[in-house]
């Protein structure tokens, strides 16, 4: 089903944040930093896995999100609903139900036996596909998953996700370079905002993290592991 309202983008960003907070799904921690896939150090992690687990935020953002793509794409602009593995599957399968649309699957990379498939689903030449994931830092392996769409002959020109990191420059445009448009529902700066609202870690915590939030490869450079 289709959501009722469509509330402002400021709000849905607002109350992203709030849910993601609610169910400790942000982790700030200054003095002992988390090392990312990248082997990088970084204050901040978040886990939009987690929101699976909770029905009701789930069905809110999942509303954010169908309404988002929406307002922003058209209403009809797709003939298909994609998933990123692993975590944007069953993200992409919720919005697919409010959609009415068919949804697929994408691999990382082929399953390596039987088809070789990258594709989960069915997907034909000439499908308009939304991709959709939890969560995008840099874009870069969204356009991973963009090529294998086009590859069966579909085309792609929309990713949705529910958090974008919105501290690297470069994002967008590189989406943009592909014939991508990034949809989105909050960033680490809503995230910040609605922390400092709600006091939920301590502002010597807060202020590393705005440190990092606003020049992160000089935050990273002066402390990843030698």
């Amino acid at each position: 089903m289709l959501p009722a309202t469509f509330p402002p983008q400021a709000e849905i960003a607002r109350l992203t944040a709030r849910a993601l907070l609610e169910i400790e799904a942000v982790h700030f921690n200054a003095a002992t930093p988390f090392i990312l896939a990248s082997g990088l150090p970084s204050p901040t992690y978040i886990d939009c896995r987690k929101l699976i687990s909770y029905p009701r935020i789930r069905s809110m953002l999942m509303d954010f999100l169908t309404a988002t793509v929406l307002r922003d794409a058209g209403f009809e602009s797709f003939d298909i609903v994609a998933g990123g593995e692993t975590a944007g599957i069953p993200f992409a399968a919720l919005v697919a139900e409010r959609l009415a649309l068919p949804m697929t699957y994408i691999r990382k990379k082929p399953k390596g036996y039987g088809r070789n498939a990258r594709i989960e689903g069915v997907m034909a030449e000439g499908d308009r596909v939304l991709l959709i994931e939890d969560l995008t830092t840099d874009g870069g392996s969204k356009l991973s998953f963009v090529e294998a769409i086009r590859e069966v002959g579909a085309t792609c020109a929309h990713t949705a996700v529910i958090f974008s990191y919105g501290i690297f420059p470069e994002t967008v445009p590189k989406l943009a370079e592909h014939g991508v448009q990034l949809h989105q529902l909050c960033t680490w700066w809503d995230v910040l905002a609605e922390a400092r609202s709600q006091r939920s870690f301590d502002p010597s915590t807060l202020t590393e993290v705005e440190a990092f939030l606003t020049a992160p490869r000089a935050w990273q450079e002066a402390r990843k592991p030698v």
